[in-house]
């Protein structure tokens, strides 16, 4: 079996998640009076990041997680139409050439992935009427149909793309150097380098270098 293995942001969606999340409760009609406390709980997190004694990759679970708590108490439903609202915004910046790859390797009988640190109910949302057959996100606690936000999340990013990635595929045989993967960041590399067609999406200036090194595919 061969895979087509495609990041997020900045690949299938042009821009970032988490800017639109914040940007969307800012100034949500319901739910905007959350923000101010929202923002005062990851600013101490922010400053320690600009300052180098924080890791980028703690930054990003501890916001989502902070995230999170703004809905305390959300039922499953109150949240899935939230993630609606953001869908639609989303589907707009989608990269087209990138929509057109998942087309051709859909057509092609390739077992087409979505790999990303999202939210997996809202990545659910945005790629519904697309031809994922794997979808694998940051999952979100749930009590009986009600958000735990007290328990921790695992955010996925970097390693943990692969580890969930092998975990999905376990008991298949997957022809890796004939498969494919796309990611836009340097944070992408572990899993682009698990297949033989690596393919670097807008690259930024790290994944760029070793792309251009590599002679991968660049669009």
């Amino acid at each position: 079996m061969r895979v087509a293995i495609f990041d997020f942001d900045g690949t299938l969606y042009a821009n970032e998640t988490f800017q639109l999340l914040m940007k969307h409760l800012k100034n949500h009609p319901l739910y905007h009076n959350r923000y101010k406390k929202f923002f005062r709980s990851i600013l101490p997190l922010y400053i320690g990041y600009k300052l180098k004694v924080y890791p980028e990759s703690m930054l990003k679970e501890r916001s989502m997680q902070f995230y999170l708590k703004v809905f305390k108490n959300f039922s499953t439903a109150e949240l899935d139409t939230y993630f609606e609202e953001l869908a639609e915004k989303m589907k707009k910046d989608f990269n087209p050439l990138v929509l057109s790859q998942v087309e051709q390797h859909t057509a092609e009988d390739i077992h087409i992935m979505l790999v990303s640190g999202a939210y997996t109910p809202l990545l659910h949302s945005v790629t519904k009427g697309l031809p994922f057959n794997t979808i694998i996100g940051t999952d979100i606690p749930i009590k009986g149909q009600t958000i735990d936000s007290n328990v921790p999340i695992l955010h996925i990013q970097g390693n943990r793309k692969n580890k969930k990635i092998f975990a999905a595929l376990e008991g298949e045989t997957i022809d890796w150097e004939n498969s494919f993967a796309y990611g836009d960041s340097y944070s992408d590399l572990s899993v682009l380098e698990l297949v033989g067609n690596p393919v670097a999406v807008n690259p930024d200036a790290k994944l760029k270098k070793i792309a251009v090194e590599r002679e991968w595919t660049i669009i």
